[in-house]
């Protein structure tokens, strides 16, 4: 009897030590909001540049409007956007010309890693572009 109260004891303690049983919550491991915005032939020098945005609680990075841009794409995932998405090849846009801006959005959003490009070359990606103010600087061709 008493072997297997020893037994016994050995066994529950081998099993508390080997990691059975109530683990330690983990953190969080999701990546960082951090994206790198670079915009040219904007027609505003201040607007034009590469910036960083992190999307912290501040918002952080050389971006001139981060609270602001941070406050949007939370928005924006909230309503289960992706603004980044390019728009679909097979989808009708009205040829209008919004200018010459051009933008580069990289880094992580939601988890996701991010590579999209923006232009104003017709009505579609002038409306993702503005749908994505003031991520991207306000411009009107």
């Amino acid at each position: 009897m008493l072997r297997r109260l020893v037994l016994s004891t050995l066994a529950t303690a081998a099993a508390g030590t080997a990691g059975f049983g109530p683990l330690p919550p983990l953190p969080l491991l999701s990546p960082p909001e951090a994206l790198t915005v670079t915009v040219s032939e904007s027609g505003y020098p201040n607007a034009d540049g590469t910036f960083e945005l992190t999307c912290d609680d501040p918002a952080g990075g050389t971006h001139p409007a981060r609270e602001h841009a941070c406050a949007r794409l939370e928005q924006l995932a909230k309503a289960g956007e992706n603004p980044f998405k390019p728009v679909p090849a097979d989808q009708f846009c009205t040829q209008v010309y919004g200018g010459p801006a051009v933008a580069h959005i990289t880094g992580t959003w939601q988890g996701r890693s991010v590579d999209a490009r923006f232009s104003r070359a017709d009505g579609c990606e002038i409306d993702r572009w503005e749908n994505l103010e003031p991520v991207l600087p306000l411009v009107r061709g």
